[in-house]
């Protein structure tokens, strides 16, 4: 039996078939959802201990700072390969791949990890903001550690987003009746 869910579609923007309006919302959000705890981090690789316990600086606190800030964010933009072309088809720059058409389990099985992964993460952060089964909270300052539980719980929903989204390229990648 085929369920026929009515939805309006994107352009295609080169896909194989139109990206649900949800999904391509969805891969806009990624990104958003990891900056805020990017920002967190910028002023602590500085020194700034955001209300947490003072550590002695090292010269290799910025660069370790920054370069893991700008990780996430590259690993946030890769959620757009499961709504673009480029996460379909190699594209044709890519030397001896360029237009070789990606199978889809390529990319849903990477992604399906990382957003199980990413969801223990979420769950690591509930028993710590809710202090469940003992454990201690956020170390910070009061004031700072609700700031701390916002910034990280914003980041939490990205496992979710990413799982969400890669069961909608299975659908569309896998699924002829969806």
């Amino acid at each position: 039996m085929s369920t026929n869910i009515s939805y309006t579609a994107v352009g295609s923007r080169g896909t194989e078939r139109p990206v649900p309006l949800w999904a391509e919302r969805v891969a806009r959000l990624i990104p958003l959802v990891g900056l805020p705890v990017c920002l967190w981090r910028l002023p602590i690789g500085f020194g700034y201990a955001m209300g947490g316990d003072n550590t002695p600086s090292a010269w290799w606190h910025i660069p370790y700072v920054f370069g893991l800030s700008l990780l996430t964010e590259a690993f946030a933009l890769l959620g757009f390969g499961l709504v673009r072309r480029w996460g379909e088809v190699v594209p044709n720059w890519v030397p001896k791949l360029g237009g070789r058409r990606i199978p889809p389990f390529a990319a849903i099985v990477p992604a399906t990890v990382g957003g199980l992964l990413l969801l223990g993460l979420m769950v690591n952060w509930v028993f710590t903001a809710f202090r469940i089964d003992g454990s201690p909270g956020f170390p910070y300052a009061p004031g700072w550690d609700m700031l701390a539980m916002t910034v990280s719980g914003l980041l939490t929903l990205w496992g979710p987003l990413v799982l969400a989204l890669t069961y909608g390229y299975y659908r569309r990648r896998c699924r002829p009746d969806a």
